[in-house]
């Protein structure tokens, strides 16, 4: 068994990390020994890893520990966890901005990353338009009927996998014949070699906005969502999201939505860590976890 420690500059509230991932119902969480069971594809070969907080908010480290030594399983875990990107220099930022209350009670509470770029897509279509709780039992119904597990951790199914399955299959599980369309048309490209994820993380955001939009089922907001959580950009506000601005209609106590002109002024002192502002008005609106709640997916 390989086992590393990695110490992490200070603050990372690594509980509030979890808390946001365990809205995930995918994935295996053991709140009380605050670890986390990361699925990685390293060089195509499943690999499951255990991430685990030792430290504290303003003294943060990790282990991080698999069935064998990767170098590149820490530099994938230090991006997806963005361990290398200083908090303290986004919160002073923000510190004199309107967002000042919330990020002082997420204070430390960084842009985790999806642990697989083409689960991030897919997720990102399911999601579309529906409501949280039924996007998050049709997702982990699909992974959990094409997918697979290895040491108890589930994985996404393969492009290949997926681009093999009908429509009718997928509406067996309550996709809209659209949606089930979309996911297997974007796994039929991914498969073909045609559109190769990996290599988008050399483009500039609008150059991978507008590829991904050619793809059918795939709009700004399905792009943007990939940028955010799939490739970890720092400046990005998807102003369609409808959390984002139900989060800013409470923050600004507006008696309605606001336009996208008034979304567009307000975030215009945020820049350049849109991210982070889209991120922590997410989290003003979330479902925060309570603490006499069983620990989550790991039995303890």
């Amino acid at each position: 068994m390989w086992k590393e420690t990695i110490h992490v500059e200070a603050p990372y509230d690594f509980d509030l990390v979890l808390e946001r991932i365990g809205l995930d119902p995918l994935y295996e969480i053991d709140y009380r020994n605050r670890l986390i069971q990361v699925p990685l594809l390293i060089n195509g070969k499943p690999n499951v890893y255990t991430v685990q907080a030792i430290g504290t908010v303003d003294k943060p480290a990790f282990t991080i520990s698999g069935k064998e030594e990767q170098v590149l399983a820490t530099d994938r875990l230090m991006e997806i966890f963005q361990w290398h990107l200083p908090l303290s220099d986004i919160h002073a930022h923000f510190g004199e901005t309107k967002l000042n209350d919330i990020f002082t009670r997420h204070r430390g509470t960084p842009l985790i990353l999806e642990f697989d770029l083409y689960g991030c897509l897919v997720k990102s279509i399911i999601h579309q338009q529906l409501n949280m709780a039924f996007a998050q039992k049709l997702t982990k119904d699909f992974v959990t009927a094409y997918g697979y597990q290895k040491d108890g951790v589930w994985f996404y199914p393969s492009p290949e996998t997926t681009a093999a399955l009908t429509v009718d299959e997928l509406k067996g599980m309550k996709f809209s014949g659209r949606k089930a369309e979309y996911v297997i048309g974007l796994s039929e490209k991914i498969a073909s070699g045609e559109l190769r994820l990996e290599e988008l993380r050399t483009k500039t955001d609008e150059e991978i906005i507008e590829e991904l939009t050619k793809i059918r089922g795939i709009g700004r907001w399905t792009a943007e969502n990939f940028l955010l959580f799939g490739l970890g950009r720092p400046n990005l506000f998807p102003k369609a999201d409808i959390g984002i601005q139900n989060a800013i209609k409470l923050l600004y106590n507006l008696d309605r939505k606001p336009t996208m002109e008034e979304m567009e002024q307000f975030s215009k002192e945020w820049h350049p860590y849109l991210s982070y502002a889209s991120l922590y008005l997410w989290r003003s609106i979330e479902k925060r976890r309570n603490i006499d709640e069983p620990t989550g997916n790991i039995s303890p």
